[in-house]
């Protein structure tokens, strides 16, 4: 099957996801895109830029996969010409309607960002079929949706939730986790290494994470620390003081230049506590837990379903406290066996390639027999 993504922001995980599944699928997949960084812009007028990108290339499709970043309906409005026949599915990596805003952002503090959830409403509205990474992301975008249209002075279209529903189901994210395999490290830590290998952002609430740390190291409790993750030129404050106070406990600080580097820091890990106030799935744990490193993770967002709550429920909290004191008896109980690692290997793209080639092949032929 041939198949078209578009991409208004080419970057992080967005990036990733489709090289990977370009890499490992039976179908022949172009991509067309924009740079990873604007990214408002890029939900504002990339579709424009994109649909000249598309309409230059002269080439047709059977299937056109994009980016929930994408305002499809101006792109599908400028390709009317060239797209009418071909179906549009839309992969959810995360929703604008449950994203945490940062509070110092200006659309935030004048209102303004309720745009980027009637780009999202509406791109959903217009494609054949959308498919969210976890079901976590659909039920946050299609509750939230019903909150967004209740404060619209009149014509609401709230009937427009149930017909995204009625077209969307869960397909969840492929990782190349096998690839860690080769630079695996065998160690016994004589106290544990505690990890940090997410973005340096409000949104993972380190805030959370590092002021826990500090608790527990005024308890004489031993523990190392190993931070990671992307730094942007703005980021939270508490980085900066986490790496005077705790300058005695970090055995590394900062973002790894390659992926060898980053693969050995996390076979040297041994507990990842999250924090996060948002995580549509959360690949960076994903990633450290096939490592062997023991989570302990909230009750909430996309991890009681990626983690199996209903098999794993030790390793979940519920409030601050509760992870306080949950990760204070990790520290000083802590052991370097671990029992997830062979169940998370369930989204290695090696076991997820069938279902993904299945999936858009079985989605081509229902709207073949529509047309």
């Amino acid at each position: 099957m041939k198949l078209l993504y578009i991409e208004p922001y080419y970057g992080d995980s967005h990036r990733n996801w489709i090289k990977q599944f370009k890499n490992y699928s039976a179908h022949d997949i172009d991509i067309i895109k924009l740079p990873g960084n604007k990214w408002k812009w890029r939900m504002h007028g990339g579709a424009i830029s994109l649909a000249e990108q598309f309409i230059k290339q002269n080439k047709t499709y059977d299937l056109i996969l994009c980016s929930d970043f994408l305002n499809l309906p101006v792109f599908k409005s400028i390709t009317a010409n060239y797209t009418s026949n071909i179906p549009f599915v839309m992969y959810f990596h995360e929703n604008q309607i449950a994203y945490p805003w940062p509070s110092h952002d200006p659309d935030k503090k004048l209102e303004r960002d309720f745009h980027y959830y009637y780009i999202n409403q509406t791109s959903a509205l217009v494609s054949d079929w959308s498919l969210f990474n976890s079901v976590y992301n659909k039920n946050s975008f299609l509750g939230g949706l019903e909150e967004y249209l209740q404060k619209m002075p009149d014509n609401q279209n709230m009937n427009t939730i149930r017909q995204i529903d009625k077209k969307s189901s869960i397909l969840h994210l492929g990782c190349e986790l096998k690839k860690f395999d080769m630079h695996k490290i065998s160690q016994q830590n004589k106290i544990p290494n505690i990890l940090w290998n997410h973005r340096w952002e409000y949104d993972k609430n380190p805030q959370l994470f590092f002021d826990s740390l500090f608790k527990i190291k005024k308890l004489n409790v031993d523990f190392n620390l190993i931070v990671l993750g992307e730094q942007f030129s703005r980021y939270p404050e508490i980085f900066d003081i986490a790496k005077k106070e705790l300058s005695d406990e970090i055995i590394h600080w900062g973002y790894c230049e390659s992926f060898e580097e980053y693969s050995k820091w996390l076979w040297k890990s041994d507990i990842i506590p999250v924090t996060s106030n948002q995580d549509f799935f959360g690949i960076s744990i994903v990633e450290a837990v096939y490592c062997n490193s023991k989570p302990i993770l909230p009750n909430n967002l996309a991890y009681p379903e990626i983690f199996d709550i209903s098999k794993n429920k030790k390793i979940f909290y519920n409030n601050e406290s509760d992870f306080f004191n949950q990760l204070h008896y990790e520290i000083l109980n802590f052991h370097n066996e671990n029992s997830f690692s062979n169940e998370i290997a369930r989204f290695d793209w090696t076991n997820m390639i069938k279902h993904y080639d299945k999936t858009f092949s079985k989605l081509k032929e229902k709207f073949s027999e529509k047309s």
